[in-house]
C-alpha cells in the first residue's frame, strides 16, 4: 500500500447529518462560516478540548486573524460556545461546545414541523368552509362564518370533527347550523374527538336502535320498522 493511501486511511473519517449539510443557510450561516464550523466539528469529533485555531488556519490556508473573526461570528450566531471550566486542580481551562448548534437545529426543525402543521390545518379549514357552502348551496352569512370560527377557536373542535358533524346533518337532511352545533355538543359530552370515535358512536347507536326494534317486534305482530337516522335535536332532552 502506498504512503498516499496510508495517509488517506490514517486521516480518519467524519460523520455528519445531512441536515447540517443541506440546511446550514436556514441556520443563518454563509458558506465561509459553515466551512469554519465543519473544521470545529471535526476537532470536536476528534476529542479536542479547545479549538486549535492555528490548525484551522493551516488547513484552510487562512490568516489566523480571519479564523478568530469567523469563529467569533459563529459564537454570536449560537453555533458554538467557548467557556472556562475549572479542573480538579482548580485551574481554569478554556473549552468549546457545539451544543448550541444542535439546539438551534432542533428549534428550526420544530418550527418547520409547526409551520407544516399550521399549513395543514389552514388547508382543512379552507376545505371545511368550501364544504359548508357546497352543502348549503349558498355563501355563508357573517353570523355563520363567526359560528364556525367559534367552533374552531373557542370550542377547539377540529376542522375534521366539524366536517363529520356536517355530514351527519346532511344525512338527516337538516341544513341548520344549530343542528350541527347540537351534534358537536353531544359528541363533546361523550368525549368524542376523532373520526374513529364518531364511527364507533354511530355503530353503537345503530346497534341499540336495531335491538330496540327487534324487542318491539317480538311483542307485536307489526312488521319490522325501518331504521331511522338519529335526531340530534332531541339529544339535550334525552340527556336531561
Amino acid at each position: 500500500m502506498s504512503n498516499l493511501m496510508m495517509n488517506y486511511l490514517s486521516a480518519g473519517q467524519t460523520t455528519m447529518s445531512n441536515i447540517f449539510l443541506t440546511r446550514y443557510r436556514q441556520l443563518g450561516l454563509d458558506d465561509q462560516e459553515f466551512a469554519m464550523w465543519i473544521q470545529i466539528y471535526v476537532q470536536d469529533q476528534n476529542g479536542y478540548v479547545m479549538i486549535d485555531f492555528r490548525k484551522i488556519a493551516d488547513d484552510l490556508q487562512m490568516d489566523i486573524k480571519n479564523v478568530y473573526q469567523i469563529v467569533n461570528q459563529l459564537v454570536q450566531k449560537n453555533m458554538v460556545t467557548i467557556y472556562s471550566d475549572k479542573g480538579e486542580n482548580g485551574q481554569l481551562t478554556d473549552r468549546f461546545s457545539l451544543n448550541p448548534a444542535y439546539e438551534k437545529l432542533q428549534q428550526w426543525m420544530e418550527q418547520v414541523e409547526e409551520n407544516q402543521e399550521n399549513s395543514k390545518i389552514e388547508g382543512q379549514i379552507k376545505r371545511l368552509f368550501g364544504l359548508l357552502e357546497q352543502e348549503f348551496g349558498r355563501p355563508l352569512s357573517g353570523i355563520e362564518f363567526q359560528r364556525v370560527h367559534q367552533w374552531l377557536d373557542e370550542d377547539h373542535y377540529s376542522p375534521a370533527l366539524i366536517e363529520l358533524a356536517l355530514k351527519e346533518a346532511v344525512l338527516n337532511q337538516v341544513y341548520n347550523f344549530n343542528y350541527i352545533d347540537r351534534i358537536l355538543l353531544a359528541w363533546e359530552r361523550k368525549n368524542i374527538r376523532t373520526k374513529e370515535q364518531v364511527a364507533n358512536e354511530q355503530k353503537n347507536r345503530q346497534r341499540k336502535k336495531l335491538q330496540s326494534q327487534v324487542d318491539q317486534t317480538m311483542n307485536t305482530t307489526a312488521p319490522l320498522p325501518k331504521v331511522t337516522l338519529h335526531n340530534w335535536l332531541d339529544e339535550e332532552d334525552n340527556d336531561k
